[in-house]
């Protein structure tokens, strides 16, 4: 299969990957409610463990059924492994870990907010890509209206010290995942790829959890843990790795400005929490900076 890269003319993109974008935000966004819901019942680190066995024994089975080809030089397998430690060990260990220790979900979200902005300012250094002037006011709109979002629902209460220390440890995560796929990223077939990702989560989480093993079984745990392994863990990821390996870092990170007010959005939706106004006007701020930076020309 082809792969195609930021050169390649808009025409030749898949329909799926046009609609990748709107995807993995309703996915990936719909992930932080859900998780809500989900860490009553489980301790995070049992949580997550729970998730990641359950995501293997949907794709093991998988992949013996598809056999995909599989990339012949093992840099290619530790390539994946340290995007997946990435995401699913320090990304999602750390944002767990923020709210166990009494952080709000809204300054553990304006933290992971500033991605964007420390992609883009890595991407020219790492990954050799330039942004033009529309592009930086994109970003910087985008980490406005994720802020104005946050402010609305008035969530920046609950701060200690070492919960802001694992949100910001979140947040260089996931830039990290994003940086280092862009640079390094082998085009490895999804499947076997995201079980590489799901064994090193498993194995670097499972210490963590044995610690603290708590969960609770329940109509709500159970539906909670399905959508998480399905949508969130499977497609979203998925999703954004080809994203990834097909657009621009910058580009493609902006797309976590709008993750807060579409989150908060549905948690209205799910949780029964009202969206203030001000959050609103957030959203839009939010979307107008994504807009303008997925919208620049590449840079000569």
């Amino acid at each position: 299969m082809k792969i195609r890269t930021e050169d390649t003319p808009a025409s030749s993109v898949p329909l799926w990957l046009r609609a990748a974008p709107v995807l993995f935000l309703l996915f990936w966004s719909a992930g932080f409610p859900v998780s809500k819901i989900g860490i009553q019942y489980a301790a995070p680190f049992t949580f997550l463990v729970l998730r990641y066995s359950l995501a293997l024994l949907v794709l093991v089975p998988l992949a013996l059924w598809l056999r995909p080809p599989l990339p012949a030089r093992r840099v290619a397998w530790l390539h994946v492994a340290v995007v997946g430690f990435c995401i699913q060990t320090v990304y999602f260990g750390m944002c767990y870990t923020a709210y166990a220790l009494g952080t709000s979900a809204g300054v553990v979200a304006l933290v992971v907010s500033l991605q964007p902005l420390l992609v883009g300012v890595l991407a020219s250094v790492l990954v050799r890509e330039k942004i033009s002037a529309k592009g930086w006011a994109g970003l910087g709109l985008g980490f406005c209206g994720a802020v104005i979002t946050i402010l609305g629902y008035g969530e920046m209460g609950n701060v200690s010290v070492l919960g802001i220390l694992c949100a910001f440890g979140a947040l260089s995560g996931m830039a990290g995942a994003t940086l280092y796929e862009k640079r390094f990223g082998t085009g490895m077939h999804p499947v076997p790829s995201n079980i590489v990702q799901y064994v090193v989560g498993l194995l670097t989480t499972l210490p963590f959890a044995l610690l603290d093993w708590r969960v609770h079984v329940s109509p709500h745990f159970i539906m909670a843990m399905s959508y998480l392994v399905t949508a969130n863990s499977l497609v979203a990821i998925s999703l954004y790795i080809a994203m990834l390996r097909f657009g621009r870092a910058s580009q493609v990170s902006a797309l976590f400005y709008l993750v807060p007010p579409l989150s908060g959005l549905m948690a209205w939706g799910l949780l029964g929490e009202a969206m203030p106004v001000l959050a609103w006007a957030g959203m839009a701020v939010a979307g107008l900076g994504v807009a303008l930076v997925r919208g620049q020309r590449k840079a000569a």
